[in-house]
């Protein structure tokens, strides 16, 4: 990386202005980003955060105002003009190509793929040094964990000469070790003079991260303030625009019986390799045991064999004593097991996408009516109240949920699943990609449910949020579980070491 003059403005946006139809996504929004800082980009889902980067990484154009990078104004029409002027993007959905190795994807696109394989790898590994990165060049990207795949992709962008570089919520399924040692490169690169800009919802690691920290709120710029000089609680009121109150109840409930019991339940991929491997556990009723691992530990088969969805090799998963393995999806559905799955294309999770919330409410609850006719006067009432207790923005609950945003999408789906009256709610990831005031939401929601004596399993990928809100966490590693611990008697720490494979007898000094 070239090195520039410290704290000299890498990019200032002026008066930006972008419209998608009735829709103002930015308006009027100014924003200043130096070298030698990170600035992290904070605001409720919604406030235009990732339009205003898609604009400077050359996805989106603006309407109005203007872009200067090193002081001179540009046009930054697709994304070669953003990676010309030396601004590189890491998303949190990875652009890798898996069957390739790191070496394949940092210089697929580029003209340096006829230099010979040694000169290249040689430099990959000069920049590797140069900022802390560790990366086997030849190992494929099928074979590497999330945070070596991070790696690649930072590496990727270093490679073409990015000097500015923005992630979107770069630690959103890492393991506190990871985050950490991410943590240690961003300021490496921060010390030999990138501008960096994070997006995050995670208001601990803003402080711990940042320089200075520019609110966002309904596609307008709020604020910019010094790290040093603020808090998560002051973060938060000028996001939201009023107090909001940063603590997640644990109501205690008395657990009157089990209601689910897996027995060494082994589940295989379409591919062959083993999704889970041995796993048994139990659930009570009002109680919320929490789950933790790292992407691709058996979270998503775990949900899917639970709900029918998915075929069991070995084991027995009893729901009030009795095996449902052998049951269809509706069939479990109707004893009560209800499932909130969040994947990373949101409309993928049980949503069709053209359909407004409405319909949507009804494929639910269809099979229940009596006669050849539907009756959506009671499912457009719940949609409705659901859009009034959950705050969901849409112009109207006709409108398809495809025009709705990310976060929207996922209040839609947990409302539906949460009226179905469960008596078992499975809900993986119900917060990814949410705003710290929808994330509350959903929390108290559940523990609303808690308290109704449901039975709750949560996935999550925010430790945090698990040790607070769980009763018990179990955590998986390649399958497998290696501990299952009371929340209140564990840190966060000693989680993400059973991420990784460490036993909870290990960890914690229990042998």
């Amino acid at each position: 990386m070239e090195k520039t003059q410290e704290n000299s403005c890498a990019i200032q946006c002026q008066g930006i202005r972008k419209v998608f139809g009735t829709v103002v996504a930015n308006d009027n929004i100014d924003l200043e980003v130096r070298y030698g800082e990170i600035l992290a980009l904070l605001g409720e889902n919604g406030s235009g955060k990732t339009t205003l980067m898609n604009m400077l990484s050359g996805i989106y154009h603006p309407d109005e105002g203007r872009i200067l990078i090193d002081g001179q104004q540009v046009d930054i029409s697709c994304p070669t003009d953003a990676m010309r002027l030396g601004i590189g993007m890491i998303h949190q959905h990875f652009k890798l190509v898996d069957v390739f190795s790191a070496m394949d994807n940092i210089v697929l696109g580029t003209e340096e793929k006829k230099i010979k394989p040694k000169i290249l790898r040689q430099k990959i590994l000069d920049i590797s040094h140069q900022f802390g990165l560790e990366v086997d060049p030849d190992k494929k990207i099928r074979q590497m964990s999330v945070s070596e795949k991070q790696t690649v992709e930072i590496l990727k962008v270093l490679y073409r000469g990015a000097r500015i570089l923005i992630l979107d919520e770069p630690t959103a399924v890492l393991t506190p070790q990871e985050t950490e040692k991410l943590f240690a490169i961003l300021r490496s690169m921060r010390e030999q003079g990138a501008a960096i800009i994070i997006i995050s919802h995670k208001l601990h690691e803003v402080m711990d991260i940042s320089d200075r920290v520019t609110i966002l709120r309904k596609g307008k710029s709020i604020e910019t303030v010094n790290t040093a000089e603020t808090n998560e609680k002051a973060l938060t009121e000028k996001m939201v625009g009023r107090p909001v109150t940063l603590e997640i109840e644990r109501p205690q409930t008395e657990k009157h019986e089990r209601i689910l019991d897996v027995y060494h339940l082994t589940v295989e991929r379409e591919d062959g390799t083993t999704a889970l491997d041995d796993v048994s556990f139990t659930i009570n009723t009002g109680e919320i045991l929490g789950v933790a691992g790292v992407a691709g530990s058996g979270q998503k088969e775990l949900c899917e064999s639970i709900a029918g969805l998915m075929p069991v090799k070995e084991g027995a998963i009893l729901h009030k004593k009795q095996d449902i393995i052998r049951k269809t999806p509706s069939e479990i559905i109707e004893l009560g097991i209800s499932m909130s799955f969040v994947p990373e294309d949101r409309l993928g999770m049980g949503l069709v996408a053209s359909m407004g919330m409405t319909d949507n409410m009804l494929l639910k609850t269809y099979h229940r009516g009596k006669g050849p006719f539907i009756d959506r006067k009671p499912n457009r009432e719940l949609a409705e109240r659901l859009v009034k207790e959950l705050e969901i923005v849409t112009p109207d609950v006709e409108t398809p949920v495809r025009l709705m945003s990310g976060g929207n999408v996922q209040k839609v789906l947990l409302g539906r699943e949460i009226e179905s009256d469960p008596n078992l709610l499975i809900t993986a990831y119900p917060v990814r990609g949410l705003d710290i005031n929808s994330s509350y939401l959903i929390y108290d929601l559940l523990n609303e449910q808690k308290k109704k004596q449901v039975a709750i399993l949560f996935i999550g990928e925010d430790l945090d949020v698990l040790l607070e809100l769980s009763d018990r966490i179990m955590v998986l590693c390649h399958g497998q579980i290696t501990g299952i611990v009371d929340a209140k008697e564990v840190t966060k720490e000693q989680i993400g070491l059973m991420m990784t494979g460490s036993r909870a007898e290990e960890v914690l000094g229990n042998e």
